[in-house]
């Protein structure tokens, strides 16, 4: 016993004050908790990831890239690991925030055509002139389909599938219905004031006014081989453009179209030809 009492002082001795606080039982409950102190920051929980503590900011970016990826390679040519870097994430983070790559397809049509629709609503058309409605509901449709050229090449793609995706959608009909209603408002006020001749159908009316813009522009390149013009140049744009105006008011208020200030064609003599 001498022994060991002995022993025990020695070590006591060689121990730093700071942990002789209570006698030798404290000493090593102090040491117990040393030594336990790194177990126990290694449990605490880890912080969120970026892309858990912003969930909706990763979606947006990733339907951006995606819709982007889409309308340049198509949904057949397009990659889910090129939109995933595009985005900053990983597979794994895509699949979780939007789904497959039919689901990803399937939310970047629905967000571009509730773009565009958002947009519209936007016009208060409902406060201006009928003919005046009109004429912004055309300008409006040419310059977004100037300034969102993958808005067109989507459509391209799902008409190509036969609108086999958009067919699965439960959001895209409900959208458009308040904007056929906006233009066939818009139609009855313009034959109840005397300005439009015709209560022509909305739908149809719109389908001529996005087909005018549609056609020119996805096929641009190929006319202006074929005529000998560049038909996105400045001026050609602008002749274009008061040529739809005047088109589809002549045709609803049954008036000439030159009383809309439809610009005339460039002189074929001063047209680049181009010859093979």
């Amino acid at each position: 016993m001498d022994c060991l009492a002995s022993l025990a002082m020695t070590v006591l001795r060689q121990m730093p004050a700071s942990l002789l606080c209570g006698g030798l039982g404290a000493c090593y409950t102090r040491t117990w908790t040393t030594q336990r102190a790194p177990g126990l920051a290694t449990a605490k929980a880890k912080r969120p990831l970026k892309w858990q503590r912003d969930p909706e900011g990763m979606r947006l970016r990733i339907l951006e890239a995606a819709k982007q990826e889409f309308s340049a390679h198509g949904l057949a040519g397009a990659r889910v690991d090129r939109i995933a870097a595009k985005a900053g994430a990983n597979k794994r983070m895509l699949y979780y925030h939007v789904g497959n790559k039919d689901e990803l397809y399937l939310a970047v049509l629905e967000g571009a055509y509730d773009k565009i629709r958002s947009e519209e609503r936007g016009l208060d058309l409902e406060h201006l002139d009928p003919p005046e409605a009109i004429r912004r509901l055309i300008e409006f449709t040419w310059n977004y389909f100037l300034r969102n050229p993958e808005f067109l090449s989507l459509l391209q793609t799902e008409n190509l599938a036969r609108a086999k995706h958009l067919k699965k959608s439960t959001k895209v009909k409900s959208m458009h219905s308040p904007f056929v209603e906006m233009i066939r408002t818009v139609v009855r006020r313009g034959v109840a004031s005397g300005d439009f001749q015709v209560a022509v159908d909305p739908v149809q009316l719109y389908i001529s006014i996005a087909a005018l813009s549609f056609f020119y522009l996805s096929n641009s390149a190929t006319l202006s081989v074929i005529f000998g013009r560049d038909l996105l140049d400045k001026k050609a744009k602008d002749e274009r453009l008061a040529h739809m105006v005047g088109l589809v008011l002549a045709a609803l208020t049954g008036r000439s179209a030159e009383l809309f200030e439809i610009a005339k064609a460039p002189n074929p003599r001063t047209a680049v030809v181009q010859t093979v």
